[in-house]
């Protein structure tokens, strides 16, 4: 193994606290002074600032056995910390000659690097803290030796770690594991030829779960058909070796079987097992494991249904991320699957955070069938109404955002599945007057003009609510449906005496004296009580002081209908909206041989008026909408004209009556067609079978490779079968998670690959 040209970058692991080097760094000579000091306190500042100094680049050279004489044997143990880091820093080779270096830079031998005569009392006073008999003092030496990397200081020091292995205390025999793991990786069969062998025979007599898992690791690493022949031995063992343990094992399992993918059976038993473990980390690692090396329907069954679990049974929004997002990826390729599992998927929405709530909703709306749609409209109605619940903690943070996506959800599957639109939308429209009413006005307006035999009941609802709407917008939205869909004597009738009930009459503009009336009931209702203190003569003759609170008068609550408030408050585009949904009913009216004369005669009358208020409402108004003028005059001016003039009244009649329902139904038959080559382009394209590919016959495969619960190489035969042959290729997965972290004009290009270890982004 190269060691690098400069030891004390190799060993830079650790920082230290900025105040040893307050005033400058002391010299080589008053460190030294200092380190013979009796004082303990005075070796650690004296200590830091030597190795401050020689991770500066300085050498000391008269440092190394000032430490080894008055540090070494101490028994404080942060001064034995830092003599551990020193020995991290210390050079412990002799510097070559420049001889040697002309040598080797002519084409000589390479320099042979010879260690300093001192490291061989440091090897000492390491080997005495070896077999020092406080196990703590034994197991932090232990885990100081695994930064070492020279072959020369861990030699004499390998039986020490050998008979560690046997020490009676957990805490130094899972250490000495580590030890021996790293010593054998650096130097192999040099340092310690019987590495793995020892660790095998230290973990069928180990009972520590921490020790035991460190034993396994080596094992994983540098002997990988052992660590296979233990977890054989101990298959129905490994629930109780703990979660570090089984996570090794996974990490085995997925090494094994993606280099030779008939190794999957002698793992079948194990991977299920690990499916239901109490350990949140365990469970997803293994489902994980799981799908990656099969795509058979009971192993991709099992996964789901565990994800499942642990989306409901995890309270860190991060972990719930991250499986929505497996569930994601599941639902790509077996959707049939997940259907099953759809009404515990949507569990999950008791979540009071957003954004879990939108991922769980995206990853259910893709599988809803005709078989579940009424279950899961029945959990989206019963959330709707919490969202309206004043003492539902999990409301508070949700709010708004979360009734619309509910709203949004309720409506894909009304346009999906026809059957459960009638069921849903009067539910809905009771949230007319609330935040969301503009999600609600337009599923509404959809159905209405989607199934018209419903258009009745909602025509009636919608009336019987239109007096809490609060909103504008929305309110535009109800005008423009009476407008439209209101075609029988009776819709009409009651549309027409529910607007101008709400409206009232002309004029629409507030007077002067009640304006400035109503801006000073509220300022002084703002200004809150006043406070008057003056002196007061009792009837002793005694004086006093006297405080006097007067409350302003409570104003009387507004009847005003919230039509009429929007528009006296200069809404001009609800106005123009207002006028021409009455010159609609009053032009259908007409063509309807069973309405009444002289109530049409009526109708149009008032009609007539209300737009005149309307045009001078926006004459007069202040508000923003002042730039709409011309367009209102021009829109009413028409609308009278349609009313009055009957040849106007014959060439705009199938404009205004027909062509806006056309467009609407236009407009929702272009979304569904985004929607469909949306859906189209996002299926996977199944790649064809080369010609050259080699048959596989699982029937012909011997009964040992066979052994075990469930065949995972079920769903690899159908794979074969249609052609996908990615199942066990991560390759394509991965690079969907490289991120560019630079430009491609930038002196030094970089990319990251982003992976997720543990519930950790890594």
């Amino acid at each position: 193994m190269t060691t690098p040209a400069n030891s004390n970058e190799s060993y830079c692991t650790f920082t230290l606290a900025l105040d040893v080097t307050a005033g400058g760094l002391p010299s080589e000579e008053e460190i030294a002074k200092d380190l013979e000091s009796n004082d303990t306190q005075v070796k650690k500042m004296a200590l830091k600032a030597a190795i401050m100094a020689m991770l500066g680049g300085e050498a000391m050279p008269r440092i190394l056995m000032q430490v080894i004489r008055f540090c070494i044997n101490s028994s404080d143990k942060q001064l034995k910390k830092l003599c551990m880091l020193y020995w991290e820093v210390v050079p412990k080779y002799q510097e070559p000659t420049s001889d040697q270096l002309l040598n080797a830079a002519a084409g000589g031998p390479p320099v042979q690097r010879k260690m300093l005569p001192e490291m061989l009392l440091v090897c000492n006073a390491l080997m005495n803290d070896l077999n020092h008999p406080n196990e703590y003092v034994r197991g932090s030496m232990l885990r100081f030796l695994c930064k070492v990397k020279d072959e020369e200081i861990l030699g004499p020091l390998m039986p020490s770690i050998k008979a560690c292995l046997q020490h009676r205390h957990p805490y130094v025999r899972k250490n000495a594991a580590l030890a021996i793991f790293h010593a054998h990786k650096l130097h192999g069969e040099a340092l310690i030829p019987d590495g793995p062998d020892l660790v095998e025979a230290f973990l069928q007599a180990e009972t520590d779960v921490a020790a035991r898992r460190n034993g396994f690791l080596m094992l994983l690493n540098q002997n990988e058909d052992l660590a296979i022949q233990f977890l054989a031995n101990n298959m129905d063992d490994v629930g109780k070796y703990g979660d570090g343990f089984a996570l090794l094992v996974l990490e085995l399992t997925r090494r094994v079987c993606r280099r030779d993918p008939t190794q999957k059976s002698r793992f079948v038993r194990v991977l299920f097992q690990m499916l239901s473990s109490d350990s949140a980390a365990v469970s997803y690692e293994a489902a994980w494991t799981l799908v990656s090396l099969s795509s058979s329907p009971t192993a991709v069954r099992a996964a789901a249904l565990t994800y499942t679990n642990l989306l409901n049974s995890q309270n860190d929004n991060n972990v719930q991320l991250i499986v929505l997002e497996r569930l994601e990826s599941l639902k790509k390729k077996h959707s049939k699957i997940l259907q099953e599992l759809l009404m515990d998927i949507l569990r999950a929405l008791s979540s009071p955070n957003p954004d879990i709530c939108k991922k769980v909703l995206d990853v259910s709306m893709d599988i809803v069938t005709s078989r579940n749609v009424a279950e899961v409209v029945t959990t989206l109605k019963r959330e709707v109404v919490k969202t309206t619940q004043d003492n539902d903690p999990t409301m508070e943070n949700k709010g708004v955002v979360y009734r619309n996506m509910l709203i949004r959800a309720i409506h894909a599957c009304a346009v999906k599945f026809p059957h459960v639109a009638e069921s849903v939308v009067h539910t809905l429209m009771d949230f007319l007057s609330g935040d969301g009413g503009m999600q609600v006005v337009i599923f509404v307006r959809a159905i209405v003009e989607q199934y018209p035999e419903l258009r009745p009941a909602l025509i009636a609802k919608l009336l019987s609510t239109m007096d809490d709407v609060t909103a504008s917008s929305v309110m535009c939205v109800c005008l423009w449906i009476l407008g439209e869909y209101c075609e029988t004597p009776d819709s009409i009738t009651e549309a027409f005496d529910t607007i101008t009930e709400q409206l009232g009459a002309p004029p629409f503009v507030v007077n002067k004296e009640d304006k400035e009336a109503k801006e000073k009931a509220m300022a002084s209702l703002a200004s809150g009580p006043k406070m008057v203190t003056k002196n007061v003569v009792l009837a002793d003759g005694t004086y006093a002081t006297q405080t006097v609170y007067s409350e302003t008068k409570t104003p009387e609550l507004d009847s005003t209908p919230h039509l009429r408030k929007m528009i006296v408050g200069g809404d001009v585009f609800l106005g123009s909206l207002l006028a021409s949904c009455l010159t609609k009913l009053c032009l259908r009216a007409g063509d309807l041989p069973e309405f009444d004369t002289v109530a049409l005669k009526k109708m149009t009358a008032d009609t007539i008026l209300i737009m005149c208020g309307v045009v001078k409402m926006a004459e007069v108004t202040v508000s923003a909408q002042r730039s709409s003028l011309a367009d209102c005059s021009e829109r009413i001016t028409l609308c009278c004209r349609a009313l009055l003039d009957p040849k106007a009244k014959e060439l705009l009649k199938p404009h205004l009556l027909e062509d806006g329902k056309k467009t609407f139904a236009q407009f929702l038959k272009t979304l569904k067609d985004k929607e469909i080559s949306e859906s189209k382009s996002k299926e996977v394209q199944v790649p064809t079978t080369q010609a050259d590919d080699l048959i596989h016959f699982r029937q012909l495969r011997s009964m040992a490779v066979q052994g075990g619960d469930v065949d995972l190489d079920d769903g690899s035969d159908l794979a074969r079968a249609t052609g996908y042959t990615d199942a066990n290729s991560m390759l394509s997965n991965q690079l969907n998670h490289v991120y560019q972290l630079s430009g491609f004009a930038d002196p030094v290009y970089a990319e990251a690959f982003v992976t997720v270890h543990d519930y950790d982004i890594v």
